[in-house]
């Protein structure tokens, strides 16, 4: 078995609220999980307007296929104009 999980630090820049924010935020969660088999959860900066940051993590029995559903993952939020990323932490266990 082969976990893997992502931190992935990001900037809103077009936030003027919090409730600008979590639509992005929402938006962008729901938009993983409908793609790909993982786990996703904001945690970390839920009280800055401008700021982000989402966990994501999947769980299979090849590294590969770990490896590549976080690979995706880290392509589709870069591909998002909403959001600019900050910093990405990837761990596989």
């Amino acid at each position: 078995m082969r976990v893997g999980a992502l931190q992935v630090d990001f900037r809103i820049p077009g936030s003027q609220s919090l409730k600008a924010k979590r639509k992005v935020v929402s938006s962008l969660k729901d938009r993983i999980r409908s793609r790909f088999p993982v786990a996703v959860a904001e945690v970390g900066h839920q009280e800055l307007w401008g700021r982000g940051m989402i966990g994501v993590a999947a769980v299979g029995e090849e590294g590969g296929l770990v490896e590549r559903a976080l690979d995706e993952t880290v392509r589709l939020i870069e591909s998002d104009v909403r959001v600019m990323i900050v910093d990405v932490v990837r761990d596989s266990y």
